[in-house]
């Protein structure tokens, strides 16, 4: 059964200006449509959405609503109110007589989900807590359409898939904006695409986007071919000459150069549709050692605003390698910043040690873009010593050109800083970092506020790095884009390390948690089996204490963790040796040619080997320690 039209617009237009951005504009909402709004930076998403919440007029057509429909819309910017509590901001509309007991069950379905205390002070808040302060109330207020623009910005990934399930079981109508790939596929059914100044309407969800767009620019493209022939023709016949000057043939040599025109502007257009960035390959000079860093049981801890201690750092052991490409995932205070910190030098472990490589040279992408200042003009944080060149990858180029590469249009050059957009102030910060990335490149959160086609270059150019990348992401498919391992900071000291991108951490995150729970209880064995041995001798008769009275034997391991100890070493010699047989076999360049099923299964088993050479020595290093500890 097809469900209620409660919105629509026909035939709208709307220009600013000289400049048309939307012609002919059509579109319906239907009750419980789940629609994300799909299109590049200028191709009038914000107007769209003022359009349908009536903010914006259509300068002709028609926009028709429901009556008694109600539209809700995320806001973007919020100002807060001096000593106003978040659960006062989030109810502000809803308060009425009568209605405390059912906003207090929506504290416990919305608030606290989004990890916001309703006591808390509006103005006291972070600009991400003010983000989620304004998705709360968004939420509750159930309007009949909901308007997203950006909701999982600053949000957890714990806290996305939270939200997921909530707008999967609203049942109202949702429009989202979003780059999270991950987030449109797994919330939507059906597709809003703003391409060129027209709206094109999948009825299926965004997973479906990369095979429908691509059908519809490969036939646009069979389309253009087709004209481009018969303006071929038509020009072949006007180079003749026209013999028979009559009224139809020079109307036909005009419609010729009309189409001629015409088809010049559609090439243009669409070769901008599915142009890429290319700024080269990144190369970085050699290091002296394969290690970058290494962490030997480092422990950090972090006091919070009310003097709490938390612990984010316990015994933390683990090495970066050269070209190893790590996505850091967790939620907020789990340890994430605090990690970079000690990556960087920056901040030294409490205890425990933390090793650099030698002259490392870092290249940091910072989310508060803090490098950013305000009062400078584009062109003097690309080119700080002055000029309109500079180094990219080892070549010169005009500042301009290269700012093309990262969507800003060369009369932007003078801009000052302050007046660009969230996603333009993080572009340019790309722009800067990747310039000359080192051979150390971290990036925190270097997906917010990026539009998609964007967010597609950034995947595209890190995909060309050859250095060690560190990336710290909510973005699920970017993740899975661009790293090769994931360190979750799960909380309380623990992370969790997984080989892959985020799905793959996803596929074993569960047995991680149990092999963690299990570790965590064998270990409380352990120690109740040590106190039970130590209070033994106070139990004994005098008889007793008379035998034992000869000097007391070392405390030692229990048997079963002493012979995992023992066998450990020659399960990472044996480890050791068939990395080095598997790497001798994939340096063999016709071993693809010669045997795909070999080379496929060698390149698994390298991938897999790795990993369990480094959870047995991490596993040596635990037992090491504990036989020490007991005087073994």
């Amino acid at each position: 059964m097809a469900s209620s039209l409660i919105l629509s617009v026909q035939e709208g237009s709307i220009a600013f200006g000289e400049k048309t951005i939307f012609d002919n504009l059509s579109f319906n909402i239907h009750e419980g449509d789940k629609i994300c709004l799909v299109g590049k930076n200028g191709t009038g998403k914000s107007t769209l959405m003022n359009i349908i919440t009536g903010e914006k007029d259509l300068d002709s057509g028609e926009r028709w609503v429901l009556h008694g429909i109600t539209i809700g819309y995320l806001q973007q910017e919020i100002t807060p109110v001096p000593g106003q509590t978040v659960y006062d901001f989030v109810f502000q509309q809803l308060k009425k007589s009568g209605q405390e007991e059912e906003n207090l069950y929506k504290v416990d379905m919305v608030i606290q989900p989004l990890e916001l205390r309703p006591e808390d002070r509006m103005d006291r808040l972070s600009g991400g807590q003010l983000r989620r302060a304004a998705l709360a109330r968004a939420l509750v207020e159930e309007p009949d359409i909901l308007l997203l623009d950006e909701p999982t910005n600053h949000l957890d990934l714990d806290v996305i898939e939270w939200l997921e399930k909530y707008l999967n079981m609203y049942r109202g109508a949702i429009l989202c904006v979003s780059h999270d790939k991950t987030f449109l596929s797994n919330i939507s059914d059906k597709i809003f695409w703003l391409d060129r100044g027209n709206m094109r309407v999948c009825p299926k969800g965004f997973s479906h986007f990369d095979e429908w767009s691509t059908m519809l620019l490969e036939q646009e493209e069979r389309e253009l071919k087709n004209r481009a022939k018969l303006v071929e023709q038509e020009v072949e016949w006007a180079s003749r000459g026209v013999k028979a000057r009559r009224k139809r043939n020079i109307r036909r040599l005009e419609i010729m150069h009309e189409e001629r025109a015409r088809l010049k502007r559609d090439q243009s257009a669409f070769r901008r549709m599915m142009s890429k960035v290319d700024i080269g390959e990144m190369e970085n000079a050699e290091l002296g050692s394969r290690v970058v860093a290494e962490f030997f049981k480092a422990d950090k801890k972090f006091v919070d605003e009310e003097g709490r201690e938390i612990l984010i750092l316990d015994k933390f052991s683990m090495r970066v390698a050269k070209g190893d490409r790590i996505g850091i995932l967790g939620r907020n205070g789990s340890g994430k910043t605090s990690f970079l910190k000690l990556l960087t030098g920056e901040d030294k472990p409490d205890m425990g040690k933390v090793k650099l490589a030698r002259d490392i040279e870092v290249s940091y992408f910072d989310q508060k873009r803090r490098d950013l200042l305000p009062d400078a003009t584009i062109q003097q944080v690309l080119c700080p010593q002055g000029g309109e060149y500079l180094k990219v990858m080892g070549k010169t180029r005009h500042i301009c050109g290269y700012l093309k590469d990262f969507l800003f249009e060369p009369s932007m050059v003078l801009q000052r800083v302050s007046t660009l957009s969230g996603g333009q102030k993080n572009r340019l910060l790309l722009a800067k970092v990747l310039a000359d990335p080192k051979p150390l490149l971290i990036l925190d959160e270097p997906t917010n506020d990026l539009d998609m086609d964007t967010l597609d270059r950034l995947e595209e150019i890190l995909s060309h790095y050859t250095g060690t990348l560190i990336v710290v992401s909510h973005d699920r498919d970017f993740l899975d884009q661009s790293v090769s391992k994931i360190l979750a900071f799960e909380g309380n000291g623990v992370v969790e390390a997984c080989i892959g991108g985020y799905s793959d951490y996803l596929a074993v995150r569960d047995k991680l948690r149990a092999e963690r729970l299990k570790r965590r209880e064998e270990d409380d064995e352990e120690r109740g089996f040590i106190r039970r041995e130590a209070k033994e001798p106070k139990a004994q008769t005098a008889t007793k204490t008379q035998e034992t009275a000869k000097p007391a034997a070392p405390k030692k391991l229990t048997y079963k963790l002493q012979y995992e100890l023992d066998n450990l070493p020659a399960k990472i010699a044996a480890l050791e040796s068939e990395i080095t047989s598997l790497e001798s076999a994939l340096d063999d360049p016709t071993l693809f040619e010669r045997d795909r099923g070999q080379f496929d299964t060698a390149s698994r088993r390298l991938v897999l080997a790795r990993a369990d050479l480094e959870t047995a020595e991490m596993r040596w290093l635990e037992l090491d320690e504990m036989r020490a500890q007991l005087g073994g």
